[in-house]
């Protein structure tokens, strides 16, 4: 995370990301998907949540790994998926820059692309999403966090 980039933080709990979805899926449910392509990683959990609320039991992925420093922002796609995407829904956690949204775009045009959060710069490229976050904002992600023990506000103060 770099931090002259960031200057804002956005917290998702599981409770919240779960609600998240939920109400992502309420405005989705009339639709009938042939099946739900999630993009690894942090499309997986997402796309699982939408699955079991859609009651969609069809679930493929498509796998791309992104390089930022070592080789300046290019993609590698590890696994693809032979179609172009009609009938299918295909999702994401979030949507930043955009870059691995076009490539995913230009794999699966067909597709109805949604994400749980959205930045400006990439919010273009996705059909649908919930939440906006600004461009600087970092978003966390439970599945990025840990559970650590916080000692007692008493027991830090006397150190």
């Amino acid at each position: 995370m770099s931090s002259e980039r960031y200057h804002q933080h956005f917290t998702v709990s599981w409770d919240q990301l779960h609600r998240d979805v939920r109400q992502l899926s309420r405005e989705l449910v009339e639709r009938n998907f042939q099946g739900i392509i999630a993009i690894t990683r942090g499309g997986l959990i997402p796309a699982a949540l939408i699955a079991r609320e859609l009651n969609v039991r069809l679930i493929d992925t498509v796998c791309i790994k992104s390089y930022d420093r070592q080789e300046q922002g290019g993609l590698e796609v590890l696994k693809g998926v032979d179609h172009d995407g009609e009938g299918w829904l295909l999702v994401d956690d979030l949507v930043d820059t955009g870059k691995t949204a076009r490539a995913v775009r230009d794999m699966l045009p067909r597709a109805h692309f949604v994400t749980v959060y959205a930045k400006p710069e990439g919010r273009p490229l996705v059909d649908q999403y919930l939440t906006e976050v600004g461009q600087n904002c970092w978003i966390q992600f439970p599945w990025d966090m840990g559970v650590a023990y916080v000692e007692p506000l008493a027991d830090q103060i006397r150190k």
